[in-house]
This record gives structure tokens, C-alpha cells and sequence, in this order.
């Protein structure tokens, strides 16, 4: 049967599904349908958008800059979402929490301030939630280092049940240390699998050809992790600079550009799936495919 990438040929950077009963709803930085652009699927392939789900930001930031919506479901009713937006009093980027009660939204964020805002190292982007399998709620982030030049951490805090609270420590997994990362990590992306836990993050520039998608082995959600080395994702003839990626069932799931002009390509970030297979605990991630041989199960869960 197969499919043809990219499965959205819209503008729709840092995309992140979440399956709901027999449909999928995919999120993105914002762009022509929103603050948050949202999508509905019932195939993973052919998608509808649905429009804006964060359609009200609350007052410590403004439209414009919001990025990397990542959505946790909590309930059938209870849907919350981590979202980086600007902090105006700091002047850096912050990470915001929103709930709804249905996919879609509209999120709602009550907050009067970010929930968290590392304005002294370059301000807090990409946040990613990851329950565990014993219930404990996670969330990772990076501190935005590139923007004032210091290094870039993923982090990791434990959340309150009801997500809407870091509690515990705060603590640093991995920095840029490879080649290949250039001078950032960023997206992190979490998933458990036989016990061990696999963290996926994207490396390098955005808008080159360099960026790539990396894999750290840890041995708890706090770590330590130990990285994989080379990128699992990178550049190939058909599409340039895939990365922020999130892992639903045996897909892989990012952003890329074409690759005649990754970075300038008016449309922008395109969404692509990759199948996921694992040796052991490593994951291989086919490259990016314009024509994918494969066809998405209707019935692909989410992981991590």
C-alpha cells in the first residue's frame, strides 16, 4: 500500500501527535492556523486541520513566538498541554501549561506567570511530558543556551499528578559534547521500552541541512543516559534537516525541509513519518522517504 511524505505538505514545525479512540490529532508550532496549529486523522496520513487550539495566551506573553506544543492525556476529558511561548517581562522564551477537556482545545492557561522560565540561561523551550510506567509523570526540557551562547542542557523535573506543577529536583541529562550537535541539543522526546529508558533529541541548526535526530540510552527517567553516538536521523535525498521528533507506536514522527533549500523554503518544516525498528536497545530509523513503501496501522498507539 505505502504513502507518500511529507504526510502534511503545510507549514507544521515541531509536530506532536496524540491518538484519541480511532483518531489522531497532531500539534505544531504556530503558523498559518493558529498559535497552535492542530490537524485530525484517523490514518496518520491524510489530515484535516482543525485549527487553532491554544486560540488565547495568557498575560506574561504574547503572539508570536509559540513553539513546540507537546499534549499529555490525562483522562477523556482531561487533556494538558506544554507549549513554549515569550516571557515579555524577562525578553527570553518560557514554557506555558494549558488545559482542555477535549483534544482539540481550546487549552486554556490561567497562569500569571510561565511555569518555567531559566531566563538566566537563555530562557526554557520544548517541553515534552513522559509518563513512566509506573505512573509518575515527567516533564523535559532545554534550557535556550544558543541565544546567549552557553551550553544547551536537556532537563528533567518529576510534575504533580495533574501535571500542572514541577515538584522534586531538577536535574541535567545531556549537553551539545558531539561533532554532529554543533552548538545545541534541543527536543527531547522520551520513551520507555523493556526497562530501559530511551531519550530521542534533535541536534544542530534547525534551518541547515545538519540538523539530526540523536539517541541517548538511560537507565531511569532522571538518567545518567549514555548517547548512541551518530545521528539515528538525518539528511537524506529526500527531505534536509529532519528532526524534533516524537515516537508513535513504531513510527517515527518530525519535521523536515526540502532539500533543495532547507531554511528558506516559504513553506517551511513539512511533517514526515519514518518506521521505527529496534535491535536490542538501539532504535533504526529509516531515513526519509518521499515514497514509503509501509502503510501506518490504524490502530498505532502512542508511546512514551
Amino acid at each position: 500500500m505505502g504513502f507518500s511524505n511529507p504526510v502534511y505538505d503545510g507549514g507544521f514545525a515541531d509536530p506532536q501527535i496524540i491518538a484519541v479512540g480511532n483518531e489522531y490529532y497532531a500539534f505544531a508550532t504556530n503558523g498559518p492556523l493558529g498559535n497552535v496549529q492542530t490537524l485530525r486523522s484517523r490514518d496518520l496520513v491524510s489530515w484535516e486541520p482543525v485549527g487553532d487550539a491554544l486560540p488565547s495566551l495568557p498575560g506574561w506573553t504574547a503572539p508570536g513566538r509559540v513553539w513546540a506544543p507537546e499534549v499529555a492525556v490525562h483522562a477523556p476529558d482531561r487533556y494538558v498541554m506544554y507549549y513554549t511561548s515569550r516571557d515579555v517581562a524577562a525578553d527570553r522564551q518560557a514554557v506555558g501549561v494549558a488545559v482542555a477537556s477535549v483534544p482539540e482545545g481550546p487549552y486554556v492557561d490561567k497562569s500569571t506567570n510561565p511555569l518555567i522560565s531559566q531566563a538566566g540561561e537563555g530562557g526554557s523551550i520544548d517541553a515534552s511530558p513522559f509518563q513512566d510506567s509506573t505512573g509518575r509523570r515527567w516533564l523535559y526540557w532545554k534550557n535556550d543556551g544558543n541565544a546567549i551562547g552557553v551550553d544547551t542542557w536537556i532537563y528533567v523535573s518529576e510534575l504533580s499528578a495533574d501535571g500542572l506543577t514541577p515538584i522534586g529536583p531538577v536535574h541535567r541529562l545531556i549537553k551539545q559534547d558531539l561533532p554532529w550537535e554543533g552548538n545545541l541539543v534541543e527536543a527531547p522526546y522520551m520513551v520507555e521500552r523493556n526497562g530501559k529508558f530511551h531519550l530521542f533529541y534533535s541536534g544542530n541548526a534547525f534551518d541547515t541541512a545538519d540538523y539530526a535526530v540523536g539517541h541517548a540510552l538511560c537507565d531511569s527517567p532522571t538518567g545518567p543516559c549514555v548517547k548512541s553516538g551518530a545521528p539515528i536521523l538525518s539528511t537524506s535525498p529526500d527531505a534536509a534537516g529532519p528532526g524534533h521528533n516524537m515516537v508513535l507506536g513504531d513510527w517515527f514522527v518530525y519535521h523536515a525541509w526540502n532539500p533543495t533549500h532547507p531554511g528558506t523554503d516559504p513553506k517551511g518544516r513539512t511533517m514526515w513519518l519514518s518506521h521505527l525498528t529496534w535491535h536490542n536497545n538501539t532504535p533504526v530509523v529509516q531515513p526519509p522517504l518521499t515514497t514509503n513503501p509501509l502503510q501506518p496501522s490504524p490502530t498505532t498507539s502512542t508511546a512514551g
